[in-house]
């Protein structure tokens, strides 16, 4: 079968895309035609054919560096992916206040710099190819069903939900689209040392896969082909949506089984 190449000619920015999700997205837009920028604090992982680009979200500087070098090198920005993001556990009460500006300010002051920095590129590419010209958030099932011991992390995606709203209104007439993925628990590094940190990482392993209706985790490749649906083409009329990858999680209530 011959491989799509919807993405041929444009420019892609995807964030944390050194490893998990980003780095399967960055994959998936790379086969699909993308010139894909990698921005990421460590780029070692980041896919064969990428530009790497190192830089830490909450670095304005350092983002608007790294978004102005990636169209540079492409000529034009088309699509930018947020996905860098970091995770945290336990109640409202089990978390420092540095520690909930620390979360807040990669999961979502990092989409708000990148986007700041990016606009006035998409703002000229949106103006030659309308619809075509994307930003996809990547949010979590977080954002939506309340999570035991996900306090801060929760708060953080629900943010990321509402700035995608705010963002798909503030840009449609601009011919910007913004969306966002929701996945469920998936099996990336960071859930990875979410169980290393466990008393029972098998057992806890067992418990997050059988949360999800589907019984199993999410793969990052699975999340990663929505996003890029989100981005394509094929999704020129879809703006200010929030796309579940979550196994059935948040819309799913299954009798226990027998």
């Amino acid at each position: 079968m011959t491989a799509v190449r919807d993405f041929e000619g444009l420019g892609a920015l995807v964030t944390g895309g050194a490893s998990g999700i980003g780095a399967a997205v960055a994959r998936l837009l790379l086969e699909r035609g993308a010139r894909v920028a990698v921005l990421d604090r460590e780029c070692a992982g980041a896919p064969a054919g990428a530009l790497a680009l190192a830089a830490d979200v909450t670095d304005d500087t350092a983002v608007r560096e790294a978004v102005d070098a990636a169209a540079a090198e492409f000529g034009a920005l088309h699509t930018v992916v947020s996905n860098a993001g970091i995770g945290a556990i336990g109640t409202v009460a089990d978390n420092t206040d540095e520690e909930w500006r620390r979360v807040l300010d990669v999961n979502v002051l990092g989409m708000v710099r990148t986007a700041r920095h990016a606009l006035p590129h998409l703002r000229r590419s949106a103006v030659d190819r309308p619809g075509l010209v994307s930003v996809t958030h990547t949010c979590s099932i977080a954002a939506t069903a309340g999570l035991p011991q996900r306090a801060l992390y929760s708060a953080s995606k629900g943010a990321v939900l509402s700035l995608t709203l705010a963002m798909a209104a503030d840009h449609v007439r601009e011919g910007i689209r913004v969306n966002c993925v929701n996945p469920g628990t998936a099996d990336t590094p960071w859930v990875g040392r979410l169980l290393d940190q466990a008393e029972d990482p098998v057992a806890e392993r067992a418990a997050l896969e059988a949360r999800q209706p589907m019984g199993r985790l999410v793969g990052a490749d699975e999340v990663a082909a929505a996003v890029v649906h989100l981005a394509s083409p094929a999704s020129a009329a879809v703006t200010g949506t929030a796309f579940a990858v979550d196994g059935g999680m948040q819309g799913l209530r299954l009798r226990p089984a027998t």
